[in-house]
């Protein structure tokens, strides 16, 4: 068996967290997709995933099925992959949760303020329900430290694991 040099196992190492920001980013898009699919049907919320994602894009009557939410939370999955790789640049280093907090709050900001306009046929903010308005803070909240703290915890154990390829 060959051994690899310690340049390639860095090499190796710094890809491996890449990649497992990117799963990571799948992986939340699609669960907090389904829940906030979850909470609306259960009245928590009146926004959909859907209705940013698909609705505003298409109006097909198959939107409104199953395969609908199917392709919803896939898509989610994939605007995800974005928002996980935009923090791997950015925030990668920051250990804190309080970081992952913000980012949510941020998301939750750019999405339902800055791009409201974009989605026409979509009640504004300032039309919600008070557990609208909860709801919807909170799962970004819990979203952005879901990929925050899980892409830092990849990091800083990266760093660890070079410390150790370093000095052996």
């Amino acid at each position: 068996m060959r051994r690899m040099s310690k340049k390639q196992q860095l090499k190796d190492n710094e890809e491996s967290v890449l990649k497992k920001s990117m799963y990571t980013g799948f992986i939340g898009g699609v669960l907090f997709s389904l829940l906030a699919s979850a909470m609306y049907y259960f009245n928590f919320l009146e926004v959909t995933p859907k209705y940013y994602l698909l609705t505003s894009w298409v109006s097909a009557e198959w939107t409104d099925t199953w395969l609908g939410i199917l392709f919803t939370t896939i898509l989610a999955g994939a605007v995800s992959l974005l928002i996980a790789c935009l923090y791997y640049l950015i925030l990668k280093k920051i250990k804190y949760m309080w970081v992952g907090i913000i980012y949510g709050f941020i998301l939750w900001v750019i999405l339902f303020i800055l791009f409201h306009p974009i989605f026409n046929d979509i009640p504004a903010v300032m039309e919600w329900s008070m557990n609208t308005w909860v709801t919807t803070i909170c799962l970004f909240i819990l979203y952005g430290t879901f990929i925050g703290y899980s892409i830092s915890y990849d990091y800083m154990d990266s760093k660890q694991t070079e410390d150790i390829i370093e000095k052996s």
